[in-house]
């Protein structure tokens, strides 16, 4: 995990290691959490795309977790990479401005933008 300072915005890397779905998701959940409470405003979930060609395990199994009713009081809003762009990236910049600074996300299948609570 990394932290930028600029705009509160921090980065958790779910494929550092190879590790499990679910040891991947865990690590999201304790990213999540911990940079909530150091009040960082948005993550950027690094899950990778997969070989498939049709998104990897990780990617598949991060959205249902981030749209699960015990992760409400925790995730404000999420946005895959892939959808990360026009009225979508307005609206999500518009709620941490520090993501108007991060690169490499607009359109990248491989990321989710999480804005926290």
């Amino acid at each position: 995990m990394t932290s930028r300072g600029l705009g509160r915005v921090a980065t958790v890397n779910l494929e550092s290691g190879q590790p499990t779905v679910e040891q991947a998701l865990q690590r999201m959940r304790n990213a999540l959490l911990t940079y909530k409470r150091q009040g960082v405003k948005a993550v950027v979930v690094i899950h990778g795309y997969g070989s498939s060609g049709v998104g990897g395990a990780i990617k598949t199994a991060v959205s249902p977790i981030l749209a699960a009713p015990e992760m409400a009081g925790l995730v404000r809003k999420f946005v895959p990479g892939e959808d990360f762009t026009g009225t979508k990236r307005r609206d999500l910049i518009a709620m941490c401005k520090g993501l108007g600074e991060a690169h490499g996300i607009e359109g990248n299948a491989g990321v989710t933008i999480v804005v926290l609570r």
